[in-house]
């Protein structure tokens, strides 16, 4: 079975009815405004490609557009953060910023499940597909937890500052260590991707910046054993 579907009037039905959707296609050129507008309005993340690029994926008569349906259902932090709260629950979130290789996402994903992390925020754009490979690689952890998909991660740390979370940032960069901050209070830490990093705007907005020391000198961690260190020190802490 094809992880996609194509032509307007089908992409249409399937956005009115809150499929989920993962990423579209659409053809360079004029466009409709209309299915234009909804895509936007409903947030999902869109490309303009080349022609040659949506034949490849099909040769069917796609109409210059192609949706590629999500694995998972996706939520917004402002529906999940309330209940974690009204469940008398400490939040234990984690961010990830712009990390493309599914299989990275994978296995961060089991790590949050396997640690009781309350829901992962992802970007709408510059970031893996979260399809059926995706699911694989993370042992079916990503159906078993939330996962939030945000068009601005910014206006995203300060919702949460705003709401009493503090931000922890990952930073080879950084002068002070993971283990020196506590963990125990409402927590979100954000990890970016091996080749990027944590985009500048939110270094500059988190609550605290802090790298994980090495012995030998070294670039980095791969970052799903990264993210593994920087929950678990949370999961330590808050056992203590």
């Amino acid at each position: 079975m094809n992880d996609y579907i194509f032509g307007s009037q089908p992409i249409v039905e399937a956005i009115k009815n809150n499929a989920s959707i993962d990423k579209i296609l659409i053809k360079k050129g004029k466009q409709s405004e209309s299915l234009t507008k909804l895509i936007k309005e409903r947030g999902i993340p869109y490309q303009y490609v080349p022609i040659e690029k949506l034949n490849r994926i099909t040769r069917k008569n796609h109409q210059g557009i192609i949706a590629f349906l999500s694995a998972i259902d996706f939520y917004r932090i402002e529906d999940v953060l309330p209940e974690i709260y009204e469940a008398g629950e400490l939040p234990a979130i984690v961010i990830l910023d712009s990390i493309t290789d599914v299989r990275n996402v994978g296995a961060i994903a089991r790590t949050c499940y396997s640690a009781g992390i309350h829901t992962i925020i992802i970007p709408s754009k510059n970031f893996a597909r979260i399809g059926a490979d995706a699911v694989k690689t993370s042992a079916g952890a990503l159906l078993k937890m939330k996962v939030c998909r945000e068009n601005d991660l910014k206006k995203t740390v300060s919702f949460l500052q705003e709401n009493g979370i503090q931000v922890i940032a990952a930073s080879e960069k950084a002068a002070d260590d993971y283990y020196n901050i506590d963990y125990t209070g409402p927590t979100a830490i954000v990890m970016g991707s091996e080749d990027k990093g944590i985009s500048q705007s939110i270094i500059k907005s988190a609550d605290y910046l802090v790298k994980i020391p090495m012995k030998n000198e070294f670039d980095s961690l791969n970052v799903s054993v990264a993210s593994g260190i920087f929950i678990f020190e949370l999961v330590k802490q808050r056992l203590r």
